[in-house]
């Protein structure tokens, strides 16, 4: 019989789970924070990855000041000097704690949405624990109204729990990929622990243990844990689900199923090996399998440890000079600069919360389920052409509310002014089925196209919020 990791006891921990501090599954971009507690509201209300509304408002910074690794997954290959390429571990340049510090502070100048920075790699944050804390220290003395969070996959992480709370982390993701060992040998080269470099289900057994007790340690200390899970087809099927349970009982706050990045030029393990990537379906029923109780994270896009900007929108390449110290020009943070920024923001939230609201689903019958298609760049808006579009979002609507369901990536079909035959047909085989697509603009040839293809384009409704468009339309359908 398989071995799962022990599932810990509740009752030792009322009031840590996440159902105990009022964190249902929301069903809207405004119940994502509006049903949590105080206290829990005021730390992802600025937060772009514990928030999905937040996103739409709020910038992050990664800093690549932890460049060394204790253990060597299958699905990474870390990458330095590299500009090409978006996924996890891959930067362009490691920065020493204090060019980092400088760095965020010349991003904070420039950004003003800038609300968190994070510490994601290339390595682990923990493998390199100096630098980690000595850039977390510095930079909560500097700019002390910044979130600061932390990206590990969990092997050293007990060690340092006391530690990051005391520099005031409210924030920390680790990465768990499954609770049995026999499955974690098959993700897991080796871990570089107690001096030794293990392998094996010994060493996936050790991973597992020491994740899942920092999870615990993390939670009980009042930080919002968000957990990773890399979903490998094939390998952990069956363990993802197991992990959403588990961490729920911990008290994690949202669970992140990402997809496996596994194409041949990347170099991984894995991708020497022709494992396949799971489909966009695959990704969306092991999604809807783990949603029992915890929030799950649809909105993630897989950033670089070097990631700058909001989320979909990465302007590392506007700083790639920065970091490099000066002592005749020495850099400062002006706090102001983002409170006046956050005030604005609350009071655009407010206006578009009442004209939502002001759109009631409720009176639909309980068995209507629309999922429509959305090109947006961000802010909330229906603000992107369909023939610049990269990647489309996918909300589902119900009486219940309107949520993000997932993405969709695709190739963009209109290149120097002109279309591509051959992606449009692929967009009518991705775009089939689904009861709209809502667009700023579209060209008259790929509109018929698509039209003849039984697709429904809809542009009434271009730069308006997409909580409102989609609830309006779907109400005045039905009516």
């Amino acid at each position: 019989m398989d071995e799962i990791i022990p599932v810990v006891n509740l009752d030792a921990h009322p009031d840590n789970s996440c159902k105990s501090r009022g964190c249902t599954v929301p069903r809207s971009q405004d119940d994502s924070l509006n049903h949590l507690p105080m206290a829990v509201r005021a730390k992802i209300e600025d937060h772009p990855c514990y928030s999905d509304e937040a996103h739409n408002y709020f910038a992050r910074m990664h800093v690549p000041v932890a460049s060394r690794c204790n253990i060597q997954c299958n699905y990474c290959n870390r990458k330095f000097d590299c500009a090409n390429e978006t996924r996890p571990g891959v930067v362009s340049k490691r920065l020493k704690p204090l060019e980092a510090v400088d760095k965020v502070l010349a991003v904070a100048k420039e950004i003003p949405e800038l609300s968190v920075v994070g510490i994601a790699g290339p390595g682990d944050a923990f493998a390199s624990a100096k630098q980690t804390m000595q850039t977390i220290t510095e930079l909560s003395r500097v700019a002390p109204n910044l979130k600061l969070c932390v990206s590990t996959n969990g092997l050293m992480l007990p060690e340092h729990v006391d530690e990051l709370v005391a520099k005031g982390v409210e924030h920390v993701t680790v990465t768990i990929n499954t609770l049995r060992p026999e499955v974690g040998a098959k993700i897991y080269a080796w871990i570089y622990y107690d001096g030794q470099r293990l392998s094996g289900e010994k060493a996936a057994r050790i991973l597992i243990g020491r994740q899942l007790e920092a999870v615990s340690m993390l939670t009980q200390q009042g930080v919002l844990v968000k957990v990773n899970t890399v979903y490998i087809p094939g390998i952990n099927d069956r363990c993802i689900a197991e992990v959403s349970r588990e961490i729920q009982q911990r008290g994690a706050f949202v669970h992140n199923v990402m997809p496996l990045i596994s194409k041949p030029e990347f170099g991984t393990a894995f991708s020497k090996a022709g494992q396949r990537e799971p489909t966009a379906a695959e990704l969306d029923a092991v999604r809807e399998e783990s949603s029992g109780g915890i929030q799950i994270m649809k909105h993630c896009r897989l950033c670089r440890a070097d990631a700058i900007g909001r989320l979909g929108q990465d302007k590392r390449a506007m700083f790639e000079s920065a970091g490099a110290p000066s002592v005749a020009e020495p850099r400062s943070y002006d706090s102001h600069s983002l409170l006046r920024y956050k005030q604005a923001v609350t009071t655009i939230r407010s206006r578009r919360r009442a004209l939502r609201e002001s759109v009631d689903l409720s009176a639909l019958d309980s068995s209507i389920v629309r999922f429509y298609v959305v090109a947006t760049t961000g802010d909330s808006l229906i603000n992107l052409h369909f023939g610049h579009a990269q990647e489309f979002l996918v909300f589902r609507v119900d009486p219940y509310g309107c949520s993000l369901h997932s993405r969709l990536e695709v190739e963009q079909y209109c290149a120097n002014g002109h279309g591509k035959e051959g992606v449009l047909l692929s967009l009518i085989d991705k775009l089939k089925g689904y009861d709209g697509i809502f667009v700023a603009k579209i060209g008259r040839k790929p509109r018929l196209t698509l039209q003849a293809a039984g697709i429904n384009i809809i542009t009434d409704y271009a730069h308006q919020d997409i909580e409102y468009a989609l609830r309006k339309h779907t109400v005045e359908l039905l009516n």
